[in-house]
């Protein structure tokens, strides 16, 4: 497909359900082997993510958490280092884990030294963590040296880094809508690290994930609904935080779990349809207010008050129970949602009070909780939902085959290949601090998109449908459909031409990139329905 797509809308691939996949003898197994990896990678990472970012606001603040914080981001340290001994073996996770636990110090002396105004500590750490990426980076290239190039990894981690800096700088400054957009931004990009390791191993591991069990709508939703609920999840306990203190963010803490209910909602109208994804987003947004309910009459002391918001979050579970179980009747039972739904209540009051009373050891352990029950939430939806549509997923009808779309450049060389065939720029791809930077012109006509550059602004704006992605020469940031986005280093003019970096670029319209250092050839691809691919060849 030719849309741009926002880091923050890949949650939208639940639209895949109504795109028919091959034909297939079996029903799609959502718990399987593959499924699975991905699921437990995205939602660690993910996790990692969240807790890094309090992690350093309390830090910064000087928080009576902060050590609490700190410490469940190691436990979930601990979790990614036993994953990934679960796939390479015991020697692998001790040795990913020291390598791992040094990039969250050398955010901490960033943290640090930027409480101490301190300029060439803050710089230090930046090194610091420059050196940690390249390190990670060539541990999972010695990992699986034919899936993992060192390069690649390397940028997605750069990606990573400057996403938290990101939102810390932001925290700092006060922009703290910009420091929400930030950590919606990182946890995000998590998921996509996610499936791009997932796809790495289950390719270096044929027999243990066979090809028909790695790639479904299904295994995409299960990754989708559960990296929203985990997501609300985290950021319903930290609001709640936020709300009690009576913290200068909280604010814009509460914006980022209202737009976290924007997404879910859109994904639940991508299954059932607009009409329940309103009606979804209002009963869903109850439970948030009573939430603020139990954090003011908290506040208040008021006892009474406290009893009736568990009264009414009480009444909505019921409510939102009786919504699936009316979506999907055969599938969804209205006391097995509700029982679940208590749970969730219970996770975050459990939370909530623990913090309240000083109790920081337990209050991120219930947070963890929480957080990690929503993604069994999300494999026990998915589960009801591919059984409710089974001809999404095994069609008697197959679509149209999908086309695998190649493009390949290489630094130095104007020529550009799509799909075997091709033609000329008149720049060519750089090397240049680290990154590769490509045309994005070129680039934007290879896939089919409207290219439209303003050479008194220093503009370029590419357009597909009701998209609209802008650029600026000489800035490290974009607008997606107004929305601001970091790049993670300038782009520039080569001869009239905007440079781009080919991993941002390519993050944000979906291709893979595969960069090859000993001749500097660069190759994107993506799979696309047949009659796009077809037209992407006849775009020179």
């Amino acid at each position: 497909m030719k849309k741009l797509q926002s880091k923050l809308a890949i949650l939208m691939l639940c639209l895949s359900l109504f795109i028919p996949v091959l034909a297939s003898a079996h029903e799609v197994d959502t718990n399987g082997a593959a499924p699975s990896l991905q699921a437990t990678l995205g939602e660690l990472l993910g996790e990692h993510a969240l807790l890094a970012v309090i992690a350093m606001q309390k830090g910064y603040d000087g928080a009576a958490d902060f050590g609490n914080a700190a410490a469940a981001l190691g436990k979930n340290t601990d979790d990614l280092s036993a994953a990934i001994a679960s796939v390479y073996g015991q020697a692998a996770g001790d040795a990913f884990k020291p390598v791992w636990s040094s990039h969250i110090g050398y955010f901490v002396d960033y943290v640090k030294a930027t409480a101490a105004k301190d300029e060439a500590g803050r710089q230090k750490a930046v090194a610091e963590l420059e050196g940690y990426r390249m390190k990670q980076a060539e541990f999972f290239h010695n990992a699986n040296p034919e899936y993992f190039q060192t390069a690649a990894i390397a940028d997605g981690l750069k990606m990573h880094i400057g996403h938290l800096l990101d939102a810390f700088n932001s925290y700092v400054n006060k922009d703290y809508a910009g420091a929400y957009a930030d950590t919606r931004t990182a946890y995000a990009h998590m998921f996509m690290t996610a499936a791009a390791l997932s796809a790495g191993i289950e390719a270096q591991f044929p027999a243990k994930f066979p090809a028909e069990s790695v790639a479904s709508p299904g295994i995409d939703l299960r990754a989708g609904l559960g990296q929203l609920l985990g997501e609300h999840a985290t950021l319903a306990a930290l609001a709640m935080q936020k709300g009690i203190d009576g913290a200068p963010d909280f604010t814009a803490a509460a914006g980022a779990l209202n737009s976290n209910t924007e997404d879910l909602s859109a994904a639940i109208a991508s299954v059932y349809g607009k009409a329940a994804g309103d009606a979804f987003k209002t009963v869903w947004t109850s439970h948030i207010g009573y939430f603020v309910d139990y954090v003011k009459a908290t506040a208040a002391g008021d006892e009474a008050g406290r009893q009736k918001a568990v009264a009414e979050l009480e009444d909505y579970r019921m409510k939102q129970a009786a919504f699936f179980h009316s979506a999907n009747p055969a599938y969804f039972e209205t006391a097995a949602i509700a029982e679940g739904l208590k749970m969730h209540i219970g996770h975050l009051l459990d939370t909530f009070n623990s913090y309240v009373n000083k109790d920081f050891a337990n209050a991120y352990t219930f947070e963890r909780t929480a957080y990690a029950h929503m993604f069994m939430t999300a494999s026990e939806l998915t589960g009801g939902i591919v059984a409710q549509f089974p001809d999404k997923f095994h069609g008697k009808t197959a679509a149209p085959a999908a086309s695998m779309t190649t493009i390949s450049m290489m630094t130095g060389s104007t020529a550009v290949t799509v799909n075997g065939k091709t033609s000329k720029m008149d720049v060519t791809p750089v090397m240049k601090k680290g990154s590769i930077f490509i045309p994005l012109r070129y680039l934007g006509e290879a896939i089919g998109v409207d290219v439209t550059w303003d050479n008194t602004k220093k503009t370029l704006w590419i357009k597909d449908g009701n998209n609209t992605a802008v650029f600026w020469a000489g800035q490290s940031y974009m607008e997606l459909n107004g929305q601001r986005k970091n790049i993670g280093a300038p782009v520039f003019l080569d001869k009239g031409r905007v440079q781009v970096p080919v991993r941002f670029i390519a993050e944000l319209l979906g291709w893979d990139v595969k960069w090859t250092q000993s001749n500097g050839a660069i190759t994107l691809t993506k799979s696309m329905p047949a009659a796009t691919a077809t037209s992407m060849e006849h775009s020179h």
